[in-house]
C-alpha cells in the first residue's frame, strides 16, 4: 500500500479518534513519557498488504472494532461464578461486584444444563456441585436479590435449555420492575457446540434450531439491547481443537446462526449484532492473539460480502474470553495463576471485549473465595499498572503476528471449504432449507466429521506430551515441589437436601390448574408453529419448573442420540 493510501487511512482513524469518548485517565509510561493511541506506518514507509490490517476502529476490524481502543472503554471484567443453591451464589456475585467486578456471568449445575429438576432421579448427587441450581423463576429472584437487572450486565452460560432460563431470567426482572427494552447481557444458546463438543443438549438439531429462531424474533422485537446468543468455541478448544480448529468452527456456527435469522425474515444489519462470541485464550501466547485479530476480520468480511452486512455494526464480532480451564494442572496449582496471567494478557492484546480469568484451584472444584479474588485481581492489574490499555492493537505490524493472523485465517478458510463441501454433500443439487453453511453443519455432525476431527487433535496433542515433545511445567518438567495441599470449596449434601425440599415447598404453594394451562399452551404452539417464548413465559410465571418445560418439549419432539463414529 503507498504512502498516500496509508496518510488517507491515518485521517480517517485521526478523525474517528477525535469524535470518540476516551477515559479520563493517565495515558503515559510508567516513566512518565506520553504514548499514542494507535501506532502504523510512519510516513514514507511502503507496507505492502496494509488493508487487510488497518486502523483500529475501521474494516475490516484487524485491529480492533473501536478507534479509540481501551482508551474509549476497557474490557469487562466478568467473573464466571455459581455453586451450591442460588442464595450461596448471590453471596458470591455481591463479592465479585463489591471487588470491583463489572458483570455477571453465571455457572449452572449440571442438572440445570439438562433440563433437570432438582429432585429428577438423574439429578442424584450432582445438584450445586458445578454450578447454580436454578429449578424455577423463584430460584433466579433469589439468584439476583439486591441486584438491580437493569444497571448489571448478565452472561448465562447455557445451552440446551437456554430458553426456558432465559425465560426465567426475564420474569426475575419482571418482578424486580425493570424494562426489558433496558436488559443487557449475553445468553450463550449455542447448540451447534453441544453437538460438536460439549454433548449437553435436548433434542434433535431441528428443534433446538426452531427455538433459537423464535428467541432471535423475540429479543429483536422485545428485548434489543440483550445478545441471545453467543457462539461459543470455548468449550470446542476445551474439547481438544487446535487454535485453527477453534476459530473455524466457531465462526461457522455463527454463519448458521446468520443463516437461520435471514431464513427467518430478518434484517442482518438488525439481528447480526446481537449476536457475539465466547472463546478460548490458551498459553500459546502469540497464536492466541493472532487468532482473535484473525477472528474479527473473517467475521467482518464474511458478514460484507456473503451475508450482505451493510453496516458496521452488523460487521462486527465482539466477543468475550476465558482463559484456558484444561492448559490448568492439579500439580503444582500455584503456577496455574501463572498461566491465567498469560492467558488474560492475551486476550486483552487480541482486543477482547471481556474476561474471565480462572482460579489456581479450578482443576480440582469451584473455585475458593481466595482463589476467585487472585483471579480478579489478574484482571485488575493488568488494567490498572500494566499500561497495555493505552495503545490499541501494540502488536499491529509486527512480522511474527501478521504472519501468524494471516496463517490462521488461511487455515479457517480451508476448514470453511470443507464444511461447505459436506453440505452440497448432503444436499446434492437441492435448495439448503437454512442456508449451505448450516447444511455443512449439519452434516458433520450428523457423520460425526467435528467429533472425530477434534479427538485427531486431542490425541496428537496427547502424545506430543508423553514423548516430551510439549512440555507442562509440574506435569512432565520441573516436577519437584514443596506446595501442599490446597484448601478447596466443598459442596455439601446439604445443598441437594434443601433445594429439593425448597422445591417441593413450590410446587404445593403454586396453583396447580395455572400451571397445566400455561403448560399446555406451551404444547399447542409447539404443534402450531407458533413463536414459543411468550407461551414458555406465561408458564415460567406460574412457577413451572425447568424440567416441566423441558419435558413437555421432549415428549413432543423425543431426545438425540449421538450417532456412533469409530
Amino acid at each position: 500500500m503507498d504512502d498516500d493510501l496509508i496518510s488517507a487511512g491515518r485521517r480517517r482513524w485521526q478523525a474517528r479518534f477525535d469524535a470518540a469518548h476516551t477515559r479520563d485517565a493517565d495515558f503515559t509510561t510508567l516513566s512518565g513519557d506520553p504514548v499514542e493511541p494507535v501506532y502504523g506506518p510512519r510516513p514514507g514507509d511502503r507496507y505492502e498488504g496494509f488493508e487487510r490490517i488497518g486502523w483500529p476502529g475501521e474494516f475490516p476490524f484487524t485491529r480492533g472494532l473501536y478507534p479509540t481502543g481501551y482508551r474509549g472503554r476497557t474490557w469487562t471484567i466478568r467473573q464466571f461464578a455459581g455453586f451450591g443453591n442460588a442464595e450461596q451464589t448471590n453471596e458470591r456475585y455481591r463479592m465479585i461486584l463489591g471487588a470491583g467486578g463489572g458483570g455477571l456471568s453465571v455457572a449452572f449445575d449440571m442438572p440445570t444444563l439438562m433440563g433437570r429438576d432438582s429432585d429428577d432421579p438423574r439429578s442424584l448427587g450432582e445438584v450445586g456441585h458445578c454450578g447454580v441450581a436454578v429449578d424455577s423463576a423463584a430460584d433466579m429472584d433469589v439468584l439476583f436479590r439486591g441486584i438491580p437487572l437493569g444497571e448489571v450486565t448478565t452472561s448465562m452460560t447455557i445451552s440446551g435449555p437456554a430458553v426456558p432460563v432465559f425465560c426465567m431470567y426475564l420474569v426475575a426482572a419482571e418482578r424486580q420492575g425493570v424494562d426489558p427494552k433496558v436488559l443487557d447481557g449475553t445468553l450463550q444458546t449455542d447448540i451447534f457446540k453441544e453437538y460438536i463438543a460439549q454433548k449437553e443438549w435436548l433434542f434433535a438439531p431441528g428443534p433446538h434450531l426452531r427455538l433459537i429462531g423464535d428467541l432471535m424474533e423475540f429479543c429483536a422485537a422485545r428485548v434489543p439491547a440483550y445478545k441471545p446468543l453467543s457462539v461459543s468455541g470455548y468449550h470446542i478448544r476445551e474439547a481438544g481443537a487446535t487454535a485453527a480448529q477453534e476459530l473455524a468452527y466457531t465462526l461457522a456456527d455463527g454463519f448458521g446462526y446468520v443463516e437461520l435469522g435471514l431464513s427467518r425474515g430478518l434484517d442482518v444489519n438488525a439481528f447480526a449484532p446481537g449476536l457475539s462470541f465466547f472463546f478460548d485464550a490458551h498459553i500459546d501466547f502469540f497464536e492466541e492473539i493472532a487468532k482473535f485479530r484473525a477472528a474479527r476480520r473473517i467475521w467482518a468480511r464474511w458478514l460484507r460480502d456473503v451475508y450482505g452486512a451493510t453496516s458496521e455494526r452488523a460487521q462486527w464480532l465482539r466477543f468475550h474470553t476465558q482463559t484456558a480451564g484444561v492448559s490448568l494442572t492439579a500439580q503444582q496449582p500455584y503456577n496455574n495463576v501463572v498461566r491465567t496471567a498469560v492467558e488474560a494478557l492475551a486476550a486483552v492484546l487480541g482486543g477482547t471485549n471481556s474476561l474471565h480469568t480462572n482460579a489456581l484451584d479450578e482443576t480440582l472444584a469451584l473455585p475458593s473465595e481466595r482463589a476467585a479474588e487472585i483471579a480478579l485481581r489478574t484482571q485488575q492489574v493488568l488494567m490498572e499498572e500494566t499500561g497495555v490499555t493505552n495503545v490499541a492493537d501494540p502488536l499491529g505490524g509486527a512480522w511474527y503476528v501478521e504472519q501468524l493472523t494471516d496463517r490462521i485465517e488461511a487455515d479457517a478458510e480451508k476448514i470453511f471449504a470443507r464444511v461447505l463441501e459436506r453440505g452440497r454433500r448432503a444436499v446434492p443439487g437441492g435448495e439448503h432449507p437454512i442456508g449451505p453453511v448450516t447444511s455443512g453443519l449439519l452434516a458433520g455432525i450428523e457423520d460425526g466429521w467435528f467429533t472425530g476431527e477434534i479427538a485427531e487433535s486431542a490425541f496428537r496433542y496427547q502424545q506430543a506430551l508423553e514423548k516430551g515433545e510439549k512440555h507442562v511445567v509440574g506435569v512432565n518438567r520441573h516436577t519437584e515441589s514443596v506446595t501442599g495441599d490446597l484448601e478447596i470449596l466443598r459442596v455439601g449434601h446439604e445443598v441437594e437436601r434443601d433445594q429439593v425440599r425448597a422445591l417441593a415447598a413450590r410446587r404445593a404453594a403454586r396453583d396447580d390448574a395455572a400451571v397445566r394451562a400455561a403448560l399446555a399452551g406451551l404444547l399447542d404452539a409447539a404443534r402450531s408453529g407458533r413463536n414459543m417464548i411468550e407461551p414458555m413465559l406465561d408458564a415460567t410465571r406460574a412457577e413451572a419448573t425447568l424440567g416441566e418445560i423441558c419435558g413437555v418439549l421432549r415428549d413432543e419432539w423425543g431426545s438425540y442420540t449421538e450417532p456412533p463414529t469409530f
